[in-house]
């Protein structure tokens, strides 16, 4: 049965993308990434088997829509900067961005960073190509692999947003801020079409839609949202000719726990995401800082066909949420705007750090955990919605 089809007789489970990871695989992947001596088929001998496991296990908590856990990527955004032509790395100043949350609660940031305060360790130099088909055809086969003999509704994959590549470079080398951006829209146009192109949804990661209101303290409300309309229309450029339903879009806050009090309200930017060309809208709603903005849908039309995803288990608590919680979220959600258009996900990605010698924030065995209560709460809001 497909995924519409399956739909329209359950509420269905799915998440954001990346997931734990094997320690001895993220210790791999950290001396690739930092220089260091490394086997590579031993690499991609881990990979392979690990993928493998992160799909099983996720069926096996009951999620339908599977990712191969982003398990091979450093980043969610970094992991294209192996992948495109015209990029060179540099060595940035100490210290850390300014930024709305860092201004407003100093004492609690003296220590170290949030997400996206980083300082920007590439820049653009000539023109950019997409390069990585060697390890994106990897990644593919991969999730072929780990797919057989495990039972799931349907699988995606991970890529990158324009907006969130471009804001990983400084632009040395185009005219100006929008020729730079549509040329990372075009070369990233492959990566979407290849993975749709092998059968999977292609998830867009754009946490840069929403953060960069926080991200850049003197920033109005307007401004931002006329920021986000030019990005999404750069997006729209890349996924021009792709089949909506097999496009998702995610956007969110970061992976940080802290204040957020300068999260830019999903009151200012439904209306725009909705404009995007995909079918599904991945969005926060599990933490205390957007639960209540499920009302928003009650304002904001959802276009026909279209389905939200909203997050009804967090990154930002290690808390493991009551499943009867999670039916609640849905429920509320599917009264506004339909029970078949709504898909129970979570706010944001699991991934534990590429770091071995840093703890993960959400340890592996919580966040299964909190998977097992999404699984249940999925099945408490199908009897509550279908009961009839």
């Amino acid at each position: 049965m497909s995924l519409t089809e399956e739909r329209q007789r359950r509420i269905l489970t799915t998440h954001v993308g990346s997931l734990p990871r094997p320690q001895s695989l993220s210790a791999k992947l950290f001396a690739r990434m930092s220089g260091q001596s490394h086997d590579p088929k031993a690499l991609a001998d881990e990979l392979h088997q690990a993928v493998g496991d992160i799909v099983r296990k996720q069926a096996e908590l009951g999620v339908d829509v599977v990712s191969d856990g982003e398990l091979s990527k450093t980043s969610f955004q970094y992991y294209v900067t192996d992948r495109l032509s015209g990029l060179e790395r540099f060595t940035p100043k100490p210290g850390v961005r300014t930024t709305r949350e860092n201004r407003a609660f100093p004492t609690f940031y003296k220590d170290g960073s949030h997400s996206g305060t980083q300082p920007t360790r590439y820049a653009c130099t000539g023109p950019l190509k997409y390069a990585g088909h060697k390890q994106l055809e990897a990644d593919i086969a991969n999730l072929k692999a780990g797919l057989k003999g495990v039972s799931c509704i349907d699988m995606f994959m991970p890529s990158v947003s324009p907006s969130s590549c471009v804001g990983l470079m400084e632009n040395r080398h185009y005219r100006d801020d929008e020729e730079h951006l549509y040329a990372v829209a075009e070369a990233l146009r492959e990566e979407y079409q290849a993975i749709v192109a092998a059968g999977f949804i292609v998830q867009i990661d754009d946490p840069r839609l929403a953060m960069n209101y926080m991200l850049n303290p003197e920033t109005t409300v307007e401004q931002h949202r006329a920021w986000a309309a030019k990005r999404i229309a750069a997006l729209n450029h890349a996924l021009r000719g792709i089949p909506p339903d097999r496009v998702r879009h995610h956007t969110c806050y970061g992976i940080n726990m802290g204040p957020r009090t300068s999260d830019f309200e999903l009151k200012h930017l439904a209306d725009l995401i909705v404009t995007i060309n995909a079918d599904y809208y991945s969005f926060e709603m599990a933490n205390p800082r957007h639960e209540h903005e499920w009302k928003v849908w009650e304002n904001v039309k959802l276009p026909d066909g279209k389905v939200l995803m909203p997050g009804c288990i967090t990154h930002a608590s290690v808390i493991v949420e009551h499943p009867e919680l999670v039916a609640e979220r849905v429920l509320r959600l599917a009264r506004i705007i339909g029970r078949e258009r709504v898909m129970a996900s979570s706010d944001c990605g699991f991934a534990s750090t590429i770091n071995v010698d840093e703890p993960p924030e959400i340890e592996p065995e919580i966040v299964w955990a909190k998977f097992e209560s999404l699984a249940e709460g999925a099945r408490l809001a199908s009897r509550a919605l279908w009961k009839a």
